[in-house]
């Protein structure tokens, strides 16, 4: 029986990365953003790219000049346009690959006849040529930008005085997440852990029922899902993760409505925007980074965890059906229940943590892992 090992980043996404690599993307990225809030009339389609009316700027020997800029747009930017202009993604999706130019003739009546402002946030090409559409929202939106909630956690973990490590770094179209943990702030958990072995490193926690607090920091720049803090458990001998969604905090993306135009900020703007992340951030620390919220979640996941899993192959259907897994997601949960030995609902809480860290899409990772507790109940149940 071979090992699993641990998803590694592709070329697209970033997976498991360190905080330099995320840091280096961010700012690559930050470089060359384009956010534009633009009337319909200023927006078409051609070629199954979207085009953006003066967008970009180019310097000449005139000076510095507003032109068109053209983007290929990404699943996340499809289904905005698809739901704000009222068009079936699927068909959006299969005009564009198939039949670009109806992809065309479809986005540009329907932007005709809408009266509306959007804001379109993009990357500009680094070679000069077409950018990346990344995301198509209303101009209610509100910008918070990853690298900005990087910044502003990190100042406010520092201001709360917890030693952290970044143990992860995930990034995708559609959000950032930063898994911090807290060593030094660790509780124990002998009952949830007495029977499992980590498939990855072969330990048991029967000699290491160790687990050190944390926090899930989740941001998305696309319109995805509000800027996130959710305080999470991680087990030592694997690196199972158990957020404790309930106590998530988050910062929704809802503000006035922006100008029409570039939207560039300025510097007191930023720091205005910054001191309140950092701000929540510092409490959230302060409030979940502490040993008793650990001992005492210890202890109500213990209350269900040692609840007996007689059929395993069914309890793993059923759970794998309400939670909607997919059956690559159940084969994956199945297996390691069986590698981690423990036939307990916090068997099946193990497994879906451990087999979430295969998954090499990040946003299907982190679904996943969210719902490992939920998982054990289920299962106790």
């Amino acid at each position: 029986m071979l090992t699993p090992t641990r998803a590694r980043s592709s070329e697209r996404n970033l997976r498991n990365a360190t905080l330099a690599d995320l840091a280096t993307r961010l700012d690559s990225q930050q470089q060359r953003k384009v956010d534009v809030v633009a009337p319909a009339s200023a927006i078409r389609a051609q070629g199954g790219m979207l085009v953006v009316d003066q967008a970009e700027r180019r310097i000449t020997a005139e000076g510095v000049t507003s032109v068109a800029g053209t983007y290929e747009p990404t699943g996340v930017c499809e289904s905005g346009i698809a739901d704000k202009l009222g068009v079936p993604l699927p068909y959006l999706r299969r005009m564009r690959a198939e039949a670009p130019h109806l992809y065309d003739a479809n986005v540009n009546e329907w932007l005709g006849r809408d009266g509306r402002r959007f804001l379109v946030r993009a990357l500009s090409a680094e070679d000069g040529g077409t950018g990346q559409a990344r995301a198509f929202l209303s101009n209610g939106y509100k910008i918070i930008d990853n690298f900005d909630v990087l910044t502003a956690v990190l100042d406010g973990v520092r201001q709360a005085g917890v030693q952290v490590d970044i143990a992860s770094c995930d990034l995708s179209d559609q959000r950032m997440y930063v898994r911090l943990t807290a060593p030094e702030i660790r509780g124990y958990a002998p009952y949830l852990l007495r029977n499992y072995r980590s498939p990855y490193s072969g330990r048991t926690g029967a000699e290491n029922p160790t687990v050190f607090a944390g926090l899930l920091i989740s941001n998305s720049e696309t319109g995805c899902g509000s800027l996130s803090m959710t305080p999470q458990l991680t087990v030592q001998i694997c690196d199972n993760g158990m957020p404790m969604t309930r106590d998530v905090v988050r910062a929704v993306h809802l503000g006035a409505k922006l100008d029409e135009g570039r939207v560039e900020w300025s510097d007191d703007t930023q720091r205005k925007t910054l001191a309140v992340y950092t701000a929540q951030a510092r409490d959230t620390v302060r409030r979940f980074l502490d040993r008793d919220y650990v001992e005492a979640n210890i202890r109500e996941i213990e209350r269900t965890s040692g609840a007996p899993v007689a059929d395993v192959e069914e309890t793993i259907k059923s759970v794998s059906k309400t939670l909607r897994f997919t059956e690559e997601q159940r084969k994956g949960v199945f297996d390691h229940f069986i590698r981690g030995g423990d036939l307990t609902a916090g068997g099946v809480l193990h497994a879906v943590t451990s087999y979430a860290q295969t998954v090499q899409d990040p946003d299907d990772a982190h679904e996943l892992e969210a719902q490992g507790i939920r998982a054990m109940e289920l299962a106790a149940a």
